[in-house]
């Protein structure tokens, strides 16, 4: 991997990790649904320019329809329900739950696409979930001052997140992946539009709140999608996933720094068993060990 992608995958785990700290103080004055609104609406403006410049309008009118699937499972959904999440939950805590999505995407890449699930592919979903459990052991309350809920919310986000690389790659694998994400944010704007609308906060949050959102927008989502996307060109998407090991930390370290969130022994222990299984998960493990071998071999 040359300098400059290295370069790219840290700044990337750094702006992904850095989402969970601006929902964090975005989300309880605008609310989930508005919050995730604002960041779409800002991401699709970035993205939108950008595709204007290569002339990329012609493949979102041709595949809105698939386009506006993604933008549901991989925006507007998750995105709100983050949102929810980390109202109750601190945004180091968000980041790990976050890093269940490769385990969720293994799942049903098995069970829709009959894509092949070695053993050791298996051990490693089993390993990761059983991280989750130790992460949330003792945790969950679903009462109303619980967190149960927001811990189920955020597990449901990185469902969403699992299902949206599958259906991509079943219905758009030979789209470009910027009008992906361009198409994609476009159309979850304008579906949580209304609802945004609806529930738009009585009071105007404050100009600390503004500004997360919109950071949260252009950086964490807008030039991240960029980011994303030129690792998957230059390195692979296999190397590209590696970000997935790098965010969690990144979420905590924010955290602790700017909001002054305590990460305990039990979130860095659940956190490494979750990374350990989701790298056996998606075949990063096993890819390694293979490659030594034929190495060895020849």
């Amino acid at each position: 991997m040359r300098r400059r992608d290295l370069v790219d995958l840290l700044l990337l785990a750094m702006l992904w990790g850095g989402s969970f700290l601006f929902m964090r103080i975005a989300a309880p004055e605008f609310g989930p649904v508005a919050m995730a609104e604002t960041r779409v609406a800002v991401a699709a403006l970035v993205l939108f320019a950008i595709v204007l410049r290569h002339g990329g309008t012609r493949e979102l009118r041709a595949n809105w329809r698939a386009l506006t699937v993604v933008g549901t499972v991989n925006s507007a959904l998750p995105f709100t329900l983050f949102g929810y999440a980390i109202l109750s939950i601190s945004a180091g805590f968000g980041a790990i739950l976050n890093a269940t999505a490769p385990l969720f995407g293994a799942v049903i890449a098995y069970v829709w696409l009959r894509e092949r699930l070695p053993g050791l592919r298996i051990a490693g979903l089993i390993v990761g979930f059983a991280g989750v459990a130790l992460l949330v052991w003792g945790k969950p309350a679903f009462t109303v001052s619980g967190d149960g809920w927001a811990i189920a919310a955020a597990l449901c986000a990185g469902l969403s997140y699992g299902i949206a690389p599958n259906y991509t790659r079943r219905n758009l694998g030979r789209v470009p992946p910027l009008v992906i994400a361009t198409g994609s944010q476009t159309a979850a704007a304008l579906m949580l539009l209304p609802l945004a609308v609806m529930l738009w906060p009585q009071h105007n949050p404050s100009v600390g709140a503004w500004a997360a959102a919109i950071v949260l927008g252009i950086a964490s989502t807008g030039l991240a999608y960029i980011l994303y996307f030129r690792l998957i060109s230059n390195v692979g998407p296999t190397r590209a996933i590696a970000v997935t090991f790098l965010v969690p930390a990144f979420g905590m370290l924010w955290g602790a720094l700017f909001l002054g969130e305590t990460v305990t022994v039990n979130m860095l222990a659940g956190c490494a068993v979750i990374l350990l299984g989701t790298a056996l998960a998606t075949g990063v493990v096993g890819a390694r060990i293979n490659g030594v071998a034929s190495k060895s071999e020849s």
